[in-house]
This record gives C-alpha cells, structure tokens and sequence, in this order.
C-alpha cells in the first residue's frame, strides 16, 4: 500500500471546521432539543465532572485524530473534487458512523430523535471534513 499523501493544515483545517459545526449544532441549532433528549439540566451540567475547556480539548483532540485518519480515506479514494470528498465522507459516515450509533436505540434505549440528532451532526462533519482534505491537497 502506497504512503498517503497528507496535508497536514488541510487535516488541521477540517478538524477546526468540525469543531464549529459541533459548536453551532450542539448550540445555537440544536442546543435545546439535545439537552432534552439527553435529559440535561442547566444545574446537573455545571455538576459535571469535566469543565468545558477540558471536553473542547479532549474533544479537539479526537477530532484532530479523526481529521487525520479521515484524510488517509479520502487519499486512497483518490477523491479530489468537493462531491467525491462528500461521497467519501458519506461513506464512512453510513458504514463506521451510523451503524455504531444505532446502537444506542438498540441497545441503551435512547430515542430515536437522538440518534438522528447525533448521527446527522456527524454526517454534516465528515462530508464538510472530506471535502476539505479532498481539495486541498
């Protein structure tokens, strides 16, 4: 198998981008309906046991490595244009994304809607992510 070609400011760049489609999705869109659906308080978050600069860190930090091994894909799919960087992005999505969080309707007895809500955030992420790392070579 040929070494990837890697961008690392691309890999960097899609992972910033992730980071603020998380920030607005999980906020200002859809904020309200996760924390219901997750059964959050205001009182019961400011409880937790992380702050939030340590979960936007450790978050970044996943996300970084996700940017990086999402940019070997996206290289060995030879994808190059943004739609093949969404097809690409799509694709893991739906084969290592979606099937892994349908368990938490099987199996944990989350809602469906949070299911939707979570997974369809990942979608947005990995697509605009791939269409990064495909076009900035």
């Amino acid at each position: 198998m040929a070494q990837p070609e890697i961008n690392n400011l691309a890999v960097l760049a899609a992972a910033i981008a992730s980071m603020v489609i998380g920030f607005l999705w999980y906020g200002p869109f859809f904020g309200k309906q996760w924390k219901k659906l997750m059964g959050f308080t205001d009182k019961g978050m400011k409880a937790m046991k992380i702050t939030p600069v340590q979960a936007m860190i450790g978050g970044f930090a996943a996300t970084l490595l996700m940017s990086y091994i999402l940019a070997h894909f996206v290289d060995y799919a030879e994808a190059t244009t943004v739609m093949k960087g969404i097809e690409a992005g799509f694709w893991i999505w739906l084969g290592f994304v979606a099937t892994v969080q349908i368990g938490m309707v099987l199996w944990e007895g989350k809602p469906f809607k949070l299911f939707a809500l979570n997974t369809l955030h990942y979608l947005v992420a990995l697509a605009v992510m791939a269409s990064i790392l495909a076009v900035w070579r």
